[in-house]
C-alpha cells in the first residue's frame, strides 16, 4: 500500500472519531420504567405521614393531666411534667417486666434462628422429593390456621408438660414462626448455588459444617429479616402470654400494662406514658435495622 493510501485510511479513522462529524442519532426516551408517576409518589408520601397522626396523640397524652386530656385530645399539654412515667415505671414493676419480656424475646429469636433455618435448607435442598414437597406445603397451610382455634389444646398441654413458663413461651414462638419462615428461607436458599456445597464437600467437610460454615453464613440478611420481626413479634405479643403464662410475676410488659384498665375506667394518660416506655426499644430496633427487613424480604422473594 502506498504512502498516499496510508494517509488517507488515517485521515478517515481520525473523521470517524471526530464527534462532529458523527451521524446524529436520535435518543429514544424509555417510557416503560423510565419516569416517576409523581401523583402515586404523592400519594403514598401524604399517607405515610398519617402514622404522624396517632404518634403525635400518644405523645402529647403521655404528658397530660386527665383534665387535660379531657378538655383537648391534640391539644399540647400545660407542662412536660414525667409525673405519668413515673407512674407507669412503678405501676408495672417495670424494670422486671422489661427483664422477662427481653429474656422471651432474645430466647425466641435465637432459638427460631437456630431451628427454622435448618429445617428450610432440608426442605429447600431437596424439593425436587415428592415427600418433601408435600411437608413444604404442609407448612405454608398452616399459616391459614387462626390461632384461637388451637389455643385450648395448646394451653392445655403445656399445662400437661409443665412448660406453661418462659421456656414455653419461647418454644411456641419458634413453632408458630416456623411456617412463615420456611416460606422466606427455602426461596433464598434456593438462590445459593450448589457449587459451593460440592466445593466444600470435595474438602471432606460433612452435610453438618456444610450448613454452618458456608450456608448459614450466607443467610445474614435473612436471619436479619426472620429475627426482626421475630423480635417485634415476640415483644409487642399479648394473647400468648395471656394463655400460657400462669405465674403472675412472670408477666410481660403487655401483660403488665393491662393493669391501666378497670372495670368502669381506664387510665390513658400513665396508659399511654407506659406504652411509649414499651415501645422505645423496638422502635430503636427497627430504626437500626430496617434496611435488613428490606433487603432480606427482597432477596427471599427470588426464585
Amino acid at each position: 500500500m502506498s504512502q498516499e493510501a496510508v494517509s488517507h485510511v488515517a485521515q478517515a479513522d481520525v473523521a470517524t472519531l471526530d464527534p462532529r462529524r458523527q451521524p446524529a442519532v436520535r435518543r429514544r426516551r424509555s417510557r416503560a420504567g423510565g419516569g416517576t408517576n409523581w401523583p402515586a409518589t404523592l400519594l403514598l408520601a401524604v399517607l405515610s405521614l398519617t402514622i404522624l397522626v396517632p404518634l403525635y396523640f400518644a405523645v402529647v397524652t403521655a404528658f397530660k393531666t386527665p383534665t387535660e386530656l379531657a378538655e383537648s385530645g391534640f391539644g399540647l399539654p400545660g407542662s412536660w411534667s414525667l409525673d405519668n412515667f413515673r407512674t407507669a415505671w412503678e405501676m408495672t414493676e417495670f424494670p422486671k417486666r422489661f427483664w422477662t419480656s427481653l429474656v422471651i424475646t432474645l430466647g425466641a429469636v435465637t432459638l427460631t434462628l437456630l431451628t427454622n433455618s435448618m429445617v428450610a435448607y432440608a426442605i429447600a435442598r431437596n424439593l425436587h422429593r415428592r415427600w418433601v414437597k408435600a411437608l413444604y406445603y404442609y407448612f405454608v397451610i398452616a399459616l391459614f390456621v387462626p390461632f384461637p382455634i388451637i389455643m385450648l389444646p395448646v394451653v392445655k398441654e403445656t399445662a400437661i408438660l409443665r412448660i406453661d413458663n418462659e421456656l414455653g413461651l419461647i418454644l411456641l414462638y419458634a413453632v408458630y414462626g416456623l411456617a412463615f419462615n420456611i416460606l422466606l428461607y427455602t426461596s433464598y436458599i434456593k438462590s445459593i448455588p450448589l457449587e459451593l456445597e460440592e466445593s466444600a464437600a470435595l474438602e471432606g467437610a460433612s452435610r453438618w459444617t456444610i450448613f454452618w460454615k458456608v450456608i448459614f453464613p450466607l443467610l445474614t440478611p435473612m436471619n436479619a429479616t426472620v429475627g426482626i420481626l421475630t423480635c417485634l413479634w415476640a415483644w409487642n405479643d399479648f394473647l400468648l402470654p395471656l394463655v400460657i403464662l400462669t405465674d403472675p410475676d412472670k408477666q410481660t410488659l403487655p401483660l403488665a400494662q393491662y393493669v391501666f384498665q378497670g372495670q368502669f375506667n381506664t387510665n390513658y394518660t400513665v396508659a399511654f406514658a407506659s406504652y411509649l416506655m414499651a415501645i422505645a426499644p423496638m422502635v430503636l430496633v427497627y430504626i437500626l435495622a430496617q434496611r435488613w427487613i428490606i433487603s432480606g424480604i427482597m432477596r427471599g422473594a427470588q426464585k
